[in-house]
């Protein structure tokens, strides 16, 4: 037992002498690198309170947040390519062009007819001069692989403009 706790003793001391001021120099660089060095961090921005524009009367601006109605009786805001209002709308008019399938394609008598599919699931036999799609869309040709179609888009200032779309046979 008393050889054991001097042979623990004799360790000891070999390992106190062995961590002398060897690395003593590179603890003193560590430690001093970084005393004259202060980091900087600009100030935030300043913030502005926000101001409401008021949209009344006194500006000639049409409020972005209100609906604007068309004048239907003197040919809507700006009656110029205005599609008819009046016309009795058609079952495929009240799905979005994407939604819309050509799935076949008929001839008979000469005339092309489409076959579509719509998101409900049913079929319809479509040619040139019906209508379809949410946007005034009219059939103006119909081909074995593709149906052309004018629709009637409204921009934010009210004026109407004609843009030409097509459906593609799914295979």
């Amino acid at each position: 037992m008393i050889r054991s706790a001097l042979l623990m003793l004799l360790t000891s001391l070999l390992l106190v002498a062995c961590g002398g001021e060897e690395f003593q120099d590179l603890r003193d660089f560590v430690k001093n690198s970084g005393a004259n060095m202060r980091g900087k961090v600009d100030p935030p921005p300043e913030v502005k309170p926000y101001e409401p524009f008021n949209y009344d009367n006194s500006t000639n601006l049409p409020d972005p947040f209100k609906p604007r109605k068309p004048d239907l009786k003197n040919g809507g805001l700006h009656g110029l390519n205005q599609p008819d209002m009046e016309r009795r709308k058609e079952a495929l008019e009240e799905f979005p062009l994407d939604g819309l399938k050509m799935v076949g394609y008929l001839s008979q008598d000469n005339v092309g007819q489409a076959i579509i599919r719509s998101p409900d699931g049913k079929m319809h036999r479509v040619k040139v001069g019906n209508y379809l799609g949410q946007n005034f869309g009219q059939i103006t040709g119909v081909a074995e692989t593709e149906i052309q179609i004018k629709e009637m888009i409204q921009d934010s200032s009210g004026d109407w403009s004609e843009h030409m779309s097509s459906l593609q046979l799914v295979e």
